[in-house]
Formats: structure tokens, sequence, C-alpha cells
């Protein structure tokens, strides 16, 4: 198994406190690189046990850290955190558009062509910044609440996607996912989604309505259409 070095790195973006976690193979190689984007609940053990396993498969790991230190621990916590950075969606893309540059810049992270990858609302910054920047190789969303695309943001994302969501998840409709399938595929978008019989965050066992079943499916995929296009 690779050994992963773990580090912090400040983010020059909104002015002071900024930061990501970095995790990435302890070696002397090159790697493709991802940005992470947390769920509602902040950098939890489940956020970086992903990007762990992501850097374990020989991914250079960015995770931004919207809440600046703090993690919720109950719904009622996570819901008035979340809210505040709805509130100022900008100021949060801004800090996943920094985490982009600062693995851009590093010298170990080949191709320039990077990963986006995001969780819950998460999922839902996944899209937004995918519009918003052009050195994207691949974005994956896992149940992205809370996206209702214009065909004009639609047309701004270049990068192939891979989304995933749950029928059984309320956050997110049927109607809404077929609906941005369908605006993706009239635009001519490498759009390809993945709905299982799950709930939400069936990816995070401890947070959420966690299924193994969808869980094993999914993560393999994941990770490998990363690496496909992430050359």
């Amino acid at each position: 198994m690779a050994v992963v070095r773990t580090s912090k790195v400040d983010l020059p973006v909104n002015g002071d406190g900024a930061y990501a976690f970095l995790a990435q193979p302890d070696d002397d190689q090159k790697h493709p690189g991802i940005v992470l984007i947390q769920e509602w609940w902040g950098i939890e053990p489940h956020v970086l046990d992903l990007a762990h396993k992501l850097a374990t498969d020989g991914f250079v790991v960015a995770v931004p850290d919207l809440y600046h230190g703090k993690v919720a621990t109950e719904p009622d916590d996570a819901q008035r955190m979340i809210m505040l950075v709805r509130k100022n969606v900008d100021r949060a893309a801004n800090e996943i558009i920094g985490a982009l540059d600062t693995l851009k810049q590093l010298p170990n992270v080949q191709p320039k062509k990077l990963g986006l990858m995001g969780f819950c609302f998460g999922g839902f910054l996944a899209y937004t910044v995918a519009s918003r920047y052009p050195d994207l190789g691949a974005v994956v969303p896992f149940y992205g609440a809370g996206y209702d695309p214009t065909p004009e943001e639609v047309a701004k994302v270049n990068a192939p996607v891979l989304a995933f969501y749950g029928k059984q998840d309320d956050s997110v409709s049927l109607e809404q996912i077929q609906k941005i399938d369908r605006l993706y595929k009239s635009a001519g978008k490498d759009y390809t989604v993945r709905v299982y019989d799950a709930g939400h965050a069936f990816i995070n066992p401890t947070h959420g309505m966690g299924n193994e079943q969808a869980a094993a499916d999914a993560w393999p995929r994941a990770v490998g259409f990363l690496k496909d296009h992430l050359r």
C-alpha cells in the first residue's frame, strides 16, 4: 500500500484564514490532482478518509476547509453552518478555485487539468465551480443537492461529468436529476448519471444513509473515471 503524506496549505483567497488539507503519495513521482469538497458537516473524519483513499490510489488531493476549522456534529449545527456558506456561494467557490490553483502550481501534479469531487452541498459546489473554472479534466458530484442550473451555466462546463444520486434521497428529486441530465445532454456535454436504490449520503457510513452496496459500486466508478480523464 502506498504511503500517504499529509499537510496543510494556506490559500491566497478571501483574505486570511482560508486553507486546505493536502494528502498525496509520499514519493517523487508526478500524480494527477483533485480537489475534494466537504459535506455539510465540515472536514470530519469521513472526508479525510476519502482524501486518504484517493491519495493511496495515486492522486494529490486538496480539501479546502470551507468552515475554517469548525466541524458540525449535529444536524442543526450543520444546517446553520451550511446556511452561512449558501449566503455567500461566491466566497466558497473562490476558496475551491484557490485550492485548484494551488494544486496546479505543485511540481508533482501532472496533468494540469484537474479533478473536482464533492459531496452533498459539496456536490452542488462542484457543479458550480465547474462552470467557472476552465482547467478541469473531470467533475464528480455525489448527491449534489440544490443544483438547478440554467442552460447558460451548463454551457460553461467543459469537463466530463459523472454524477451520483440516490433515488430515495429527499433532497434531490428524480425529476430534478432527469432535468439536469436533459440540460447537459441538450448542450452536447459529456455527462453520465448513476442513480442507486439508496438515500442521501450513501457513501458516508456514519452521517447519512450509508448504503454499502451503492457505495461499493459508486466509489470504484468514481476513481476509475478520474483516472481515465486525468492523464
